[in-house]
């Protein structure tokens, strides 16, 4: 099981952003492989603070996994499960480590040499899943379009920063001679740039190629959840690694059921001869159908719970259940007889209401939904 993540940083669940930032930014120094190298464990932990940091850094991120934990990144989300690695925490958290790790940790070793990996760009695509999938779980192949390295091209080293990736200016102040270092511009930090290319490829020696991308979704996922797939962005020039593809789920309205939460809603109109006398009735969930029994004497706005008939809770916490809402349905218009039928019922006791214990109110009923 993996550790939480305010454990890691050991903060509370409440620590403010720069709260977040320091504690992220104290075990990242302790822990930093100039600091330790060869020390494979503090590596590990190196790691771990860098992807705590990642989600609890981001205030959507940090949302989502106070909500429904790590299984809010899982089937491609989050960088834990294997695209995390030393390039990828320089590239994006270098600027925390400040001056003392060889000018933000790019390059060579961990620090020293400022020529840092580059990272492709990101994509994002959206994946409309119906409820019965989001209730088992589904594979989706999904066609990409994304960029990656021509076959043919070469690489030069950079003769503005000759292959450093970082360009040193020196400058005479009323404080002395001040150095000070910046990503060159003519290679974008990579120290390298295109020699030669095929025709086809752009100025980077790129080709947007179409791949079909498998992408395995949990049981559970909620609309508006974002998903990762490591490595399946666009590819990055030289020696860089590719970035990743950010899945968006979007959930399919039903035609009979709503959802809320793990739970889901149907709603089942009866008549009130099925009422009186009872009855059953085949009703439509995410796993197929099922027959369910009405009792005589059936009252409007009863609530029928089928459980474990919901959705799977994302965290793993079980699985939601079904509420079946009972409505009596009323007929508008009424034969000859039938209205005798009614008129001469008017007066019966039996015809009388006479709510008991248990026929509970509307808000007693609203109230047993959420408990």
């Amino acid at each position: 099981m993996k550790e939480d993540y305010y454990e890691i940083l050991e903060i509370s669940k409440s620590a403010t952003a720069a709260e977040v930032k320091k504690a992220y930014r104290k075990k990242a120094i302790k822990h930093h492989p100039d600091k330790n190298p060869g020390d494979h464990e503090a590596e590990a932990k190196f790691k771990k603070a860098a992807e705590a940091y990642e989600v609890l850094g981001d205030p959507n991120k940090r949302s989502r996994y106070d909500q429904y934990g790590h299984q809010a990144f899982e089937g491609g989300g989050g960088f834990g499960g294997g695209g995390m690695n030393m390039d990828d925490i320089f590239s994006q958290f270098g600027d925390i480590f400040g001056s003392g790790f060889g000018g933000g940790g790019f390059g060579g070793g961990f620090g020293g040499g400022g020529r840092r990996t580059v990272k492709g760009s990101n994509l994002r695509i959206r994946v409309q899943l119906s409820l019965e999938e989001i209730a088992t779980g589904v594979e989706k192949k999904i066609k990409v379009k994304r960029k990656k390295l021509a076959k043919g091209t070469t690489y030069k080293t950079c003769s503005t920063c000759n292959g450093q990736g970082q360009v040193t200016r020196i400058q005479n102040t009323i404080l002395g001679r001040m150095q000070t270092s910046a990503t060159c511009s003519a290679c974008g930090g990579l120290g390298q740039v295109v020699d030669s290319k095929p025709p086809n490829a752009d100025a980077e020696g790129m080709l947007l190629t179409e791949e079909t991308v498998s992408i395995k979704i949990p049981a559970g996922v909620v609309d508006g959840m974002q998903l990762k797939v490591s490595g399946k962005g666009n590819d990055a020039p030289g020696d860089g690694i590719p970035g990743d593809l950010l899945v968006a789920i979007e959930e399919k309205p039903h035609d009979r059921l709503q959802r809320e939460g793990d739970n889901l809603h149907y709603d089942l109109y009866i008549s009130i001869s099925d009422a009186v006398l009872g009855t059953s009735k085949e009703i439509e969930t995410v796993t197929g159908k099922v027959r369910i029994k009405i009792d005589a004497g059936a009252q409007s706005g009863k609530i029928l719970r089928l459980r474990n008939k919901g959705i799977p809770s994302i965290n793993g916490y079980g699985t939601g259940d079904l509420l079946v809402h009972v409505n009596v349905w009323t007929p508008k218009s009424l034969s000859k007889e039938q209205k005798e039928f009614f008129e001469r019922m008017s007066d019966d006791e039996h015809f009388e209401p006479k709510p008991e214990k248990e026929d509970k109110s509307f808000f007693e009923k609203v109230k047993d939904m959420f408990s």
